[in-house]
């Protein structure tokens, strides 16, 4: 089993910074991709950013230019720079991961953390 425990949310004013963390734990061989969703109420969780192992980067288009998505594959964590905060980016924050258990088998398995929110608010 893994968890992914996220940390870094918070109330801030539009146009500030907020920087999200993600650490997971338990029985990991390897991360594969790992990545930040978000979700309103009453809406579906959608895609903010996610990285590959080898440090491959995609954003949704709402974000481009002001969030960076970025890992430590040494501490299992993967981090979520905020910039030039907007109300609309007001939501609770996941994160997630593909972890491989074991040398031996090469399936993986899905995981998320329990979110966070983010406040963008003046």
């Amino acid at each position: 089993q893994v968890q992914l425990v996220e940390s870094g949310g918070g109330l801030v004013q539009p146009g500030g910074s907020l920087r999200l963390s993600c650490a997971a734990s338990g029985s990991i061989f390897i991360i594969y991709t790992m990545g930040w969703y978000r979700q309103v109420p009453g809406k579906q969780r959608e895609l903010v950013a996610t990285i590959t192992i080898g440090g491959g980067t995609n954003y949704a288009d709402s974000v481009k230019g002001r969030f960076t998505i970025s890992r430590d594959n040494a501490k299992n964590t993967v981090y979520l720079q905020m910039n030039s905060l907007k109300p609309e980016d007001t939501a609770v924050y996941y994160c997630d991961a593909d972890v491989r258990h074991s040398a031996l088998f090469s399936g993986t398995t899905h995981y998320w953390g329990q979110g966070t929110q983010v406040t963008v608010s003046s």
